[in-house]
């Protein structure tokens, strides 16, 4: 082997390391800030003699993408989801109850205005009908009212039984498929397209007595 090789093959090494590392700081500082906003989140669920309720307080941060796209009066959307099992020893948890609340957050140029809007049906088609809104004057408020939730039903009292524990998979998250198709390309890999809280909750045997007081700062659900 010639014995100009060696020293090019050790720089080679030299800046395949460097950039592994760089990649990793890279990797581990967005790791981190989600962990970090995800770790502020409050979820909790309810059982009482209605059915399945959750409270939610997600102490949310926009990035400057998003918000950068929300000036320019592009509707961003987000979706609340939560799936409740019921736990089976002999076989996999069986899903009793599911749950879909699809919310819109857009500016209003000519107001200047910001409107949180919810969907009238559940799920999340682009064609629903967002007849539900709520108005604000700064999109500070629209955002913490967008991520609290005073006692959203995800299950009725029928599918329940007495003195059965049950799961809930809880989720929060922007959902980048009801973007315009220009901005749904690439946008999975960027930091502050990324919103997505997960929590998984265990019920009460049985139903709880009374019910949680309402917060006093307004919320998704003053949208119904």
């Amino acid at each position: 082997m010639p014995a100009w090789t060696s020293p090019r093959l050790d720089r080679l090494a030299a800046w395949g390391r460097l950039l592994l590392l760089c990649w990793a700081c890279l990797w581990g500082a967005a790791t981190s800030r989600a962990q970090e906003s995800g770790a502020e989140a409050a979820v909790a669920v309810q059982r009482s003699a209605d059915g399945l309720f959750i409270t939610a307080r997600l102490p949310l941060e926009l990035g400057p993408a998003v918000e950068e796209a929300l000036f320019k009066a592009v509707p961003v959307y987000f979706v609340y989801q939560a799936d409740v099992f019921e736990p089976r020893w002999y076989w996999t948890d069986k899903r009793i109850a599911s749950a879909t609340r699809t919310l819109r957050l857009a500016y209003q140029p000519l107001t200047r205005r910001w409107r949180l809007s919810a969907a009238a049906g559940s799920g999340g088609a682009n064609n629903q009908q967002y007849a539900l809104h709520q108005n604000f004057e700064t999109l500070s408020e629209a955002v913490a009212a967008l991520g609290r939730l005073a006692r959203w039903r995800i299950a009725d009292a029928a599918r329940l039984e007495d003195g059965e524990r049950y799961s809930v998979a809880f989720r929060f998250r922007l959902d980048l498929s009801l973007l315009p198709r220009p901005f749904q390309i690439g946008m999975a890999n960027q930091p502050d397209w990324n919103i997505d809280v997960l929590r998984q909750l265990r019920t009460t045997a049985n139903a709880e007595g009374g019910d949680a007081p309402a917060p006093a700062e307004p919320t998704v659900d003053a949208l119904r």
